[in-house]
């Protein structure tokens, strides 16, 4: 079981930037596929941003290529999510979610197994 906890949201203004980070339980950090989702109230799970299983592809969703990067630190079980240019529309839940994906379902969240509690993020006009 990989336990994976985020911090690092809050509520910034328009134009603003923030980091999330994810920390995972499991030592194996590093074989599996990571990925960062948002849900904002009355919607579905939005796939943000995740890195691939093996050789460390990144993958980001539309509304935030451009503005969203994503790093990891297998050293430290932890994954990043740096979020410049913060638009209210960007406001929702952000969660980390882990597993063994295959390439094909890395926007997916039924591809994942492991989900954190999320940490909401609150963008002002």
């Amino acid at each position: 079981q990989v336990q994976l906890v985020e911090s690092g949201g809050g509520l910034v203004q328009a134009g603003e930037s923030l980091r999330l980070s994810c920390v995972a339980s499991d030592r194996t950090f590093s074989g599996y596929a990571m990925g960062w989702f948002r849900q904002a109230p009355g919607k579905a799970r939005e796939f943000v941003a995740g890195f691939s299983r093996f050789g460390g592809y990144t993958y980001f969703g539309d509304p935030v290529l451009g503005r969203f990067t994503i790093s990891r630190d297998d050293a430290a079980n932890t994954m990043y999510l740096q979020m410049n240019n913060l638009k209210p529309e960007d406001t929702a839940v952000y969660y980390c979610a882990a597993g063994r994906t295959i390439t094909s379902q890395i926007r997916q969240a039924s591809g994942y197994a492991y989900w954190g509690q999320g940490t909401q993020v609150t963008v002002s006009s």
